[in-house]
């Protein structure tokens, strides 16, 4: 596979991968709506706890860069 290939193979793949962990993040966030559902600051800190321990682990593979708010499309 070329050096082309490859980038434009991992640029696709990061739209499409990052594009879906934020839309799942955030219905994770709905999960927050103390009117539909019932939990204590013990499950959301467990949520919480587990979500950035992975993200810790993205960051050690990667060069962290903040993105904009609005999705996220590499170019």
């Amino acid at each position: 596979m070329s050096k082309r290939d490859s980038r434009e193979r991992f640029k696709s793949l990061a739209n499409v991968r990052v594009n879906k962990a934020i839309k799942i993040l955030k219905l994770i966030g709905n999960l927050s709506n103390k009117q539909h559902y019932s939990f204590d600051d013990t499950d959301a800190k467990k949520i919480i706890l587990a979500l950035e321990s992975e993200l810790k682990n993205v960051k050690l593979k990667f060069s962290y860069s903040k993105e904009k708010d609005g999705g996220f499309k590499i170019e």
